[in-house]
């Protein structure tokens, strides 16, 4: 089974476009891009399973520059 899901990424100032080159690089992410608003990146995702998605997850918030992130599943 393959889970999707959308994650919302918020960074510290400045740091929008390398945390989007950082988060392209990795496995599962098919598609990441600047938004302007209360996120700063949203990256889409596919996965073989909710750990898969926390582990992910936890990638992009070990990044320098990331503040936060929100994560939606597609059920």
């Amino acid at each position: 089974m393959t889970l999707r899901a959308c994650i919302l990424i918020k960074t510290t100032p400045l740091q929008a476009t390398a945390v989007l080159e950082k988060t392209r690089k990795l496995k599962g992410v098919k598609k990441v891009f600047i938004a302007y608003g209360r996120y700063d990146l949203v990256a889409f995702v596919d996965a073989s399973g909710y750990p898969e998605i926390r582990k992910l997850t936890g990638e992009i918030n070990s990044n320098t520059g990331v503040r936060s992130t929100e994560t939606l599943v597609e059920a």
